[in-house]
């Protein structure tokens, strides 16, 4: 780190190679925190989390209970020791409430006065954040997976909502109405993800086994279905034109939008180009999934290389994005994990599982050789005398 900054000063380094390294640090540094918690707040399961994209400040949680919870995540209790309190709940009691398991939560994407809810009850809502009440209520026939909207699109407000039923339904903010359909699966749709490049791309995956891209302006025919064998001729018919051989409950974009990661009870994860719909077969290994709600996985932002943070049963596989190299592995859950958020500004993981916590992953700062040399350099005297107190005699002696 200070070869870093000393050759930021001469100006032979660019100054974004700084902030690369670190981020890169912090990312695979990653533990649980000793010192920062999420107040317990459902009684079941944490299906979905969402982290506001405006500030990287509120956390959104959505449960099997039915309970939806917003949490401050700013420490501004002046210590490192803090507890994220919700700020606001739809609980039990509230008259608007979800009758069965909420499936996905979802921020608006350019402010925090909207978010949005889907539940096994075979809704799709849309909260006032102010008022904590509905402005918007979808009613489906089936079951709602999940539900996404575009980070990028200004030019639309569609919501694409995965159900039961093999269609996808994309509902207009605007008009309060459902726009049009997709139709190209033959079984329920379990997951759906907007192009963070494209505002009009969008990506779904179902129990057919196969992922989906769409070009929203044209609702006739989806652009390609993924094929995990590129086309090469499989040595099972059914496996033919598929992108994995179980159902595919996941789906996440890189950041820069140029690679899109399935993920599937076939217990792998696979990462396709999204200009020409190719498997890059990179390999991860095997992945423990067998969750028959959609999985909610990310991947980081700014670090080289770029690392997705995937549930593995009652953990959290880190794997290099392009490279396939198992890097590290999260534990601290007690039950299968269901969902993570990745907060790009501080490189901090929230994840949510079925044991009903929310649990904080931190940089271990504490981590490399120029941090500790530094650490000693700046400790002042009088915190040198108490560290070294630990380690000395303290009983008593006749000759004092």
């Amino acid at each position: 780190m200070l070869n870093f900054l000393s050759c930021r000063e001469n100006g032979t380094l660019d100054p974004l190679a700084l902030v690369r390294a670190e981020t890169t640090r912090r990312t695979f540094s990653l533990e649980l925190s000793k010192e920062q918690d999420v107040k317990r707040i459902h009684a079941s399961g944490v299906n979905s989390l969402d982290l506001d994209p405006a500030e990287s400040r509120y956390l959104l949680s959505g449960g099997a209970d039915g309970v939806i919870a917003v949490y401050d995540t700013h420490n501004l209790s002046g210590t490192p020791s803090s507890t994220a309190e919700a700020v606001c709940t739809v609980g039990r009691s509230h008259r608007h409430v979800h009758k069965y398991s909420v499936e996905t939560v979802r921020w608006y994407p350019h402010d925090t006065g909207l978010f949005t809810s889907s539940s096994m009850d075979k809704t799709l809502k849309v909260w006032d954040t102010n008022a904590l009440l509905p402005a918007e209520v979808f009613q489906f026939e089936g079951t709602v997976y999940s539900h996404a909207m575009s980070p990028v699109a200004k030019k639309h407000c569609l919501i694409a909502v995965a159900t039961m039923t093999s269609i996808v339904t994309l509902c207009d903010l605007k008009s309060g109405s459902s726009t049009h359909i997709l139709k190209g699966h033959r079984a329920a749709v379990k997951c759906a993800r907007w192009s963070p490049r494209n505002p009009y791309l969008l990506a779904t995956g179902s129990q057919d086994n196969k992922v989906l891209l769409w070009d929203v302006r044209s609702a006739k025919s989806s652009l390609m279905s993924l094929d995990q064998h590129n086309g090469e001729l499989a040595t099972s018919t059914a496996a033919v034109n598929t992108a994995h051989n179980g159902h595919v409950n996941g789906l996440c974009f890189t950041p820069e939008g140029l690679h899109l990661l399935s993920f599937g009870t076939d217990h792998r994860l696979r990462l396709w180009d999204t200009a020409t719909g190719r498997n890059t077969l990179v390999n991860y290994g095997k992945i423990c999934n067998d969750s028959k709600k959609s999985v909610q996985f990310t991947v980081s932002r700014g670090s080289s290389p770029d690392v997705v943070f995937v549930p593995d049963d009652s953990s959290i596989a880190m794997f290099d994005v392009f490279g396939g190299t198992s890097l590290h592995r999260l534990v601290g859950h007690y039950n299968y994990v269901q969902c993570c958020v990745f907060n790009p500004d501080t490189q901090e993981l929230y994840s949510g599982g079925s044991d009903s916590n929310i649990l904080v992953w931190v940089p271990d700062l504490g981590r490399g050789e120029d941090y500790e040399e530094s650490k000693k350099q700046k400790a002042e005297p009088s915190q040198r005398s108490q560290n070294l107190q630990a380690y000395q005699d303290t009983w008593s002696s006749d000759e004092d």
